[in-house]
């Protein structure tokens, strides 16, 4: 363990990208102001950017249109679309499809099976609504929305239009500094992504059909030529599919991995059971950990859909800004959006509260997906400190409840080496970015090859040192 905790600080150290351009690349400088940018560059890549609104021109809603093709070898309903045109917009706000339109095409993309409830039209929705991510915060929507002849819905992309890097979790602020320092504008750029959510999903998401995979190459381009008008640095896909990854490498797409922890349902039936997996030391120290929940007198409960009521938010708000002004400085989230999401979400809503007598003193918010209970967001009452309480709300009271409904994983977030010996394990994560300037790509690319090389060395040394009686792959 040793080993690969040395592996994760190096793997954590400031990129190694900045300052690795050719000196002949844009503005001159000499060798003592270039070591200047350089060690300067280091420091603020670890703050955000600028929250200022993106200035840019009116995006052209219409991004053209385009002609279905085929072989002739498909069933006759399809043949019908062979030929046909498909219109490729940017709208301004999610609220121009219909919910029923958007999660249709959502659920084909995703299938039953692994839906992904931060897909839906009612999360995107009230994250707008609620003003958290719109213009004004440096998030401008601009959602792709592919249509055929019949305006017909055939796919969506989430994309917004970005000022600054903060609430994506793939970190390219050393990209900003290194642009900055060459005279060049990084920002604004283009983000297909859920904003303020570090979970897997298909950001390209088409209907279920025969000629799907032209619909994805036709918005594919599309994205690209928006990204050449609108004149912007780039172009970034964050937390894509594994599939969609590899499909995107091949449309000039750089290809970026990172890494979480995931807790994987060995078809437990119960907590007791999966302790009874991990080694002596572990399940030891876990057992320690969750009696002093109950020593400190915290009673803890799982509430679903209807039984979070507003006071429940209005507390969890409270707990949530907490964490935020403690870690990150500044909420991305808004009191009405906690409302207005768990309206529209319902059932699919588990929130973890902890409470001492009558009053609620924590909180760890979930959503659950097809076979996911996806972990988001902890927070705790700001005065008092209650030991073990972050890793029973938001570790192993997820996987009592994954285990109670038969999902298959826990994600419990980005980051956090602490979450292996509670039986979380290294998952790789992915993302693409395309990128304007080839000058800049080249560079990107060659960092990109290092980096990738570590990520998959301390995934391999996290998983040999983890914390179950057997290696599990």
């Amino acid at each position: 363990m040793a080993v690969a905790a040395a592996a994760v600080v190096g793997y954590c150290k400031p990129s190694p990208f900045v300052g690795q351009f050719p000196s002949s690349y844009g503005k001159s400088v000499s060798s003592q102001s270039s070591k200047t940018v350089m060690e300067a560059s280091r420091i603020t890549a670890l703050f955000w950017g600028s929250k200022k609104p993106v200035k840019s021109q009116p995006l052209d809603s219409s991004l053209g249109d385009f002609t279905l093709t085929g072989s002739g070898t498909e069933e006759v309903m399809e043949n019908q679309a062979i030929g046909k045109k498909v219109s490729v917009l940017v709208i301004s706000s999610i609220m121009e499809v219909s919910p029923h339109e958007w999660n249709a095409c959502t659920l084909d993309a995703t299938g039953p099976e692994k839906f992904n409830p931060f897909l839906t039209h009612g999360f995107l929705s009230s994250l707008e609504e609620t003003g958290c991510a719109v213009k004004e915060t440096g998030w401008m929507p601009s959602h792709i929305v592919a249509k055929d002849e019949s305006k017909n819905i055939l796919g969506v992309v989430p994309l917004y239009l970005k000022s600054h890097s903060s609430g994506e979790f793939v970190f390219d602020h050393s990209w900003a500094d290194a642009y900055h320092s060459f005279g060049s504008r990084y920002y604004p750029k283009f983000q297909c992504c859920v904003p303020f959510t570090p979970v897997t999903g298909p950001r390209i998401i088409i209907r279920n059909t025969s000629f799907r995979d032209q619909v994805f190459d036709i918005i594919v381009s599309a994205l690209k030529d928006l990204t050449a008008k609108s004149q912007v640095s780039s172009l970034h896909i964050t937390f894509p599919s594994e599939n969609e990854w590899h499909k995107l490498k091949d449309k000039g797409f750089l290809q970026r991995i990172g890494m979480q922890y995931h807790w994987n349902n060995r078809n437990y039936k119960s907590f007791d059971e999966f302790l009874m997996d991990m080694k002596h030391g572990k399940r030891k120290n876990i057992r320690q950990e969750r009696k002093k929940i109950c020593a400190q007198n915290l009673t803890m409960k799982r509430l679903r859909g209807y039984e979070i009521k507003a006071n429940h938010w209005d507390s969890f708000y409270k707990f949530y800004r907490n964490t935020t002004d403690n870690k990150w400085g500044s909420p991305y989230l808004t009191r009405d959006f906690f409302h207005e999401m768990g309206s529209k979400m319902g059932d699919q809503v588990l929130l973890v509260v902890a409470e001492e007598g009558d009053e609620l003193v924590a909180g760890a918010l979930n959503l659950i997906g097809g076979d996911t209970l996806f972990g988001r967001i902890w927070g705790c009452h700001p005065q008092v400190y209650y030991p073990c309480l972050h890793f029973e709300a938001c570790y192993y009271q997820a996987i009592e409840a994954a285990i109670e409904m038969n999902l298959s994983t826990v994600e419990a977030g980005a980051q956090g080496e602490h979450k292996i010996p509670r039986g979380y394990l290294p998952v790789t994560t992915y993302s693409c970015h395309y990128f304007m300037d080839e000058g800049f790509r080249k560079a990107i690319e060659e960092f990109l090859v290092r980096e990738s090389n570590q990520v998959r060395l301390v995934t391999k040394l996290l998983h040999e040192s983890g914390p179950f009686k057997e290696v599990i792959h």
